[in-house]
């Protein structure tokens, strides 16, 4: 079965193609009690991810009442006493930023993306025509939410963080059932931060093998590079990572985001990388070129040989230099049973022409 590929918005998304990489905003925009701060927050991090050339930045729509029971308690990893319920809806994102942000990616040439957690958020992204959405790893059994978001016929991003192959299989059975099989899935830890030790990037090519999508990395490391370019080295052509203005802001994203200048260097990495990992095709490459001929072994006299003389003894495989003609090393056991036509001097390129055959 062939990989499959898709568009999204102008970007072709498969292994052969760029990486496409998101800059993951998240709630990172919640800096303050004052929400006017907090929306020119989003917007200073949009500007930050245009500046990184990101290709796409990514924010979070929830609601807690659609999210967690108020029950739920505290969330250990957070590290606060606080309700993981009040914690969510400190952090909801306004319904009526979503267009406005949009039409301000537009217009800084960036693509505005955004996870949806339940239904009602998917409705409002489906009002601003998202070009992809994504779904979390903690969404992939959130599976109405998964229906709705296959009968968009819109691109989607899964991440599988906290998940096993059973269950990823029954979230892509689904999605393909109702009719959307644009689907890249991201290989994802759910920790935060997440150890380099536990980013198990050798999923990678196992999930391309399994369910011949695009794959990529959600990376909830600290570390700014090694997840993301190991990745791309193993094939993934989706890369995720969380961002900041500073890891000493409140917030549980914070800690574990990279900071705007980390982001600049991972973009400018990626892309390297991806030119180091070339064609896939093994040649003589054009910076090869000079000393591929350089130090091409040629069949070179090693001690004066008299006419009529066996050449066995009096030759060896040498690398040629600026020398141009004499026979290459393949010839080697051939020349060993060859003698002199005429005398060869020391240091001569043995050619056929000085040979008996």
């Amino acid at each position: 079965m062939t990989m499959k590929t898709f568009k999204v918005g102008s970007y072709q998304i498969g292994t052969e193609f760029p990486t496409f990489i998101i800059a993951e905003a998240g709630a990172n925009w919640r800096i303050s009690r004052d929400m006017n701060k907090n929306y020119k927050h989003a917007l200073r991090l949009i500007d930050i991810a245009v500046k990184a050339r990101a290709d796409a930045v990514k924010f979070q729509l929830y609601r807690a009442d659609r999210l967690y029971a108020k029950n739920a308690g505290t969330a250990d990893y957070i590290g606060k006493k606080k309700s993981i319920y009040d914690i969510i809806q400190e952090m909801e994102l306004p319904y009526s930023w979503l267009r406005k942000l949009k039409l301000y990616c537009d217009k800084k040439g960036i693509m505005f993306t955004c996870t949806p957690f339940d239904i009602q958020s998917l409705n409002e992204l489906i009002k601003i025509k998202m070009p992809v959405y994504k779904i979390a790893s903690y969404s992939v059994t959130q599976y109405p939410l998964l229906k709705e978001v296959a009968k968009t016929r819109k691109p989607i991003f899964m991440s599988t963080g906290a998940t096993n192959l059973q269950l990823i299989d029954k979230a892509v059975t689904l999605l393909r059932q109702n009719g959307n099989s644009k689907l890249a899935l991201l290989q994802c830890t759910a920790k935060y931060p997440a150890p380099l030790t536990s980013l198990n990037l050798r999923v990678i090519p196992l999930l391309q093998k399994r369910y011949h999508v695009p794959i990529g990395l959600s990376d909830h490391s600290r570390e700014p590079h090694i997840g993301p370019l190991g990745a791309v080295a193993l094939g993934g052509r989706i890369i995720e990572k969380h961002f900041t203005t500073d890891n000493s802001l409140s917030g549980p994203d914070q800690g574990f985001a990279i900071l705007g200048r980390e982001l600049i260097d991972l973009v400018s990495n990626i892309r390297k990388m991806e030119a180091a990992l070339g064609e896939g095709k093994k040649y003589v490459t054009t910076d090869e070129d000079e000393l591929h001929k350089f130090t091409e072994y040629r069949i070179f006299a090693t001690k004066n040989i008299p006419a009529g003389s066996p050449l066995k003894g009096a030759i060896d495989v040498l690398r040629s230099g600026k020398v141009t003609t004499g026979l290459f090393a393949d010839r080697w056991q051939w020349a060993l049973k060859q003698r002199a036509k005429k005398q060869i001097l020391i240091h001569t390129p043995i050619t056929q022409n000085l040979l008996t055959t």
